[in-house]
C-alpha cells in the first residue's frame, strides 16, 4: 500500500463519515484552522444522513431507555409492525446491547440521562444559530413549530408527565385540550385527535440532505478536501494516526471517527469495544404535498411523524432493531403511509419513494463524544440515535476543541465512549 500525507499548513485531521456530524465536524474543524480531509465510503450524506425527517428535535429530552419503555416493550417487539421492533434473526446479537439498555432504563440512570440530554440540546441550539449564521443557511430552515398529537383523554393525561419534564428544562410549549385547538395550529387532522402539544420554537431543515451538503459546499470552498474512500481499520503511530484504506494508507495529526452506525467496527480495531446498535428507521417521500400539512406532526403511539420534505411530504419513523446485514422490511413503510392516509383525510399516499437508514444508537440514548483511552490522537463522535441532526452543531463544536485541547462548555463525562465498561 502506498502512504499519503496532508501537506498543508496547519494540524492536519481526518474526519470519517460524511454525514451531518462528519460534515459538520469538518466545518468546524475548519473553522479553528486545521487542515481537514473528510473520508467517506459512499459520498456526503448518501446514508442516514440523506433521509431522516429533516427535524431539529431539542424538545427530544426523554430517552428511549426509560423505566415506562420495559412495560411496553414486550407487547412491541413481538409486533414485527409496531413503533418498536427486534428482528428475529437478530435478537441473538442484541443481547449485549439490551442488557445495557435495561441498565440505563432503571430510575437513576434514566433521570442522570435526561439531564445529559439536555445539556447537550441547549448547547446544540445555540450551536445551530451560529452555524446558520456562518454560513447562511436560513433559506433552508423551516420555524413550522411541532405538534405532538394523542387519541382521546387517557393517551393524553399519559404524556403530561413528559410534558413536564420539558418544562422543567425550559422548553416551551402549548397544551391543546380540544380538536378546534388543534385545528387552528393544524386543519384537517382526522377527529380521532383530540388533544395534542404544541411546540413553538421547533424547527426542520427544508431538507437534510441539501442541507448536508451546503455544508459540505461551504467545507469544500474553504479548501476543504472530501475523498470517497472506505476506511478499514486505524492504528496511532507516535505523534501521528495511520489508516488503513481501501486507497492505501492515510496518515494525519488527528482523526475523528463520525461515521454512524458503522463507527463501532473502527474503534474496535483500536481495541475499543463500544455497544452501538442500530435503529433501522423507515420512511417514504412524496414528491408532492396533497394534504395541507403545515407544521411537523408527530403520531407519539403510532411511532411515526408527517413533514415536508422540499415541494413534498415524508411519512416515516418506528424503530427496527435488527443490524446493518439483514434486508429492509419495507412492509414497515407501507403501515405508516397507511396510517398516514386514515390520519390526514386527503392524501394521497400512492407515488411514493421507500427508504430505510441505520440510526446508530447507545443503550441510553447518549451520544459516544469523546478521545479513544487506547488512542489520544483519535476523538469518537457517532451513536446520537435519531438525533444525530439535531445534536450535529453542537457535536461539532465540542470535538473542534476536543482536537485543539482547549476548555469544553460542557462536562461530556456523560458521552464518554467507554462508560458501559468498554465491553460488547
Amino acid at each position: 500500500m502506498s502512504e499519503s500525507y496532508n501537506q498543508s499548513g496547519g494540524t492536519s485531521v481526518i474526519v470519517i463519515g460524511a454525514g451531518i456530524i462528519g460534515v459538520s465536524t469538518a466545518l468546524a474543524l475548519q473553522d479553528r484552522g486545521h487542515a481537514v480531509t473528510l473520508l467517506d465510503r459512499r459520498g456526503v450524506a448518501e446514508e442516514t444522513s440523506r433521509g431522516n425527517a429533516g427535524a431539529f428535535a431539542f424538545t427530544d429530552v426523554e430517552p428511549l431507555a426509560s423505566p415506562g419503555i420495559l412495560l411496553k416493550a414486550p407487547k412491541w417487539l413481538l409486533d414485527p409492525l409496531g413503533p418498536l421492533s427486534l428482528r428475529p434473526a437478530y435478537a441473538h446479537k442484541m443481547l449485549p446491547w439490551a442488557r445495557h439498555f435495561y441498565a440505563a432504563s432503571r430510575p437513576r440512570r434514566h433521570k442522570a440521562s435526561i439531564s445529559a440530554q439536555a445539556r447537550l440540546m441547549t448547547l446544540s441550539r445555540a450551536a445551530l444559530v451560529r452555524l446558520i449564521a456562518r454560513v447562511e443557511g436560513e433559506p433552508l430552515m423551516r420555524r413550522e413549530g411541532q405538534l405532538q398529537v394523542y387519541e382521546g383523554e387517557a393517551e393524553y393525561r399519559a404524556s403530561l408527565p413528559a410534558w413536564e419534564l420539558r418544562r422543567q428544562h425550559g422548553i416551551a410549549f402549548d397544551l391543546l385540550e380540544s380538536p378546534e385547538a388543534i385545528a387552528e395550529i393544524q386543519p384537517g387532522l382526522a377527529s380521532r385527535f383530540t388533544h395534542a402539544g404544541f411546540t413553538p420554537d421547533w424547527m426542520n431543515t427544508v431538507d437534510p440532505k441539501l442541507w448536508t451538503e451546503h455544508l459540505a459546499a461551504c467545507f469544500r470552498a474553504a479548501g476543504g478536501v472530501i475523498e470517497t474512500n472506505d476506511v478499514q481499520a486505524m492504528v496511532q503511530q507516535g505523534d501521528a494516526v495511520v489508516l488503513e484504506t481501501t486507497a492505501g494508507l492515510l496518515r494525519a495529526d488527528q482523526v475523528v471517527v463520525a461515521a454512524g452506525a458503522w463507527s463501532h467496527r473502527l474503534a474496535r480495531t483500536l481495541g475499543d469495544r463500544i455497544p452501538l446498535e442500530t435503529e433501522r428507521g423507515y420512511n417514504t417521500t412524496f414528491p408532492t404535498c396533497t394534504f395541507d400539512l403545515r407544521t411537523h406532526v408527530t403520531f407519539s403511539n403510532h411511532g411515526f411523524v408527517v413533514s415536508k420534505i422540499g415541494d413534498g411530504l415524508r411519512v416515516g419513523g418506528s424503530v427496527e432493531l435488527g443490524g446493518l446485514e439483514l434486508p429492509p422490511n419495507y412492509r414497515r413503510s407501507e403501515v405508516l403511509v397507511q396510517k398516514a392516509v386514515q390520519f390526514l383525510p386527503g392524501f394521497d399516499g400512492t407515488g411514493g419513494t421507500q427508504w430505510m437508514g441505520f440510526r446508530p444508537s447507545m443503550p441510553d440514548s447518549l451520544p459516544a463524544i469523546g478521545r479513544s483511552p487506547r488512542a489520544d490522537r483519535v476523538t469518537y463522535a457517532f451513536g446520537h440515535g435519531h438525533l444525530g441532526l439535531t445534536q450535529s452543531a453542537g457535536t461539532a463544536e465540542i470535538v473542534a476543541d476536543i482536537v485543539a485541547r482547549r476548555p469544553l462548555a460542557l462536562n461530556i463525562a456523560p458521552y464518554a465512549p467507554l462508560r458501559f465498561g468498554g465491553q460488547p
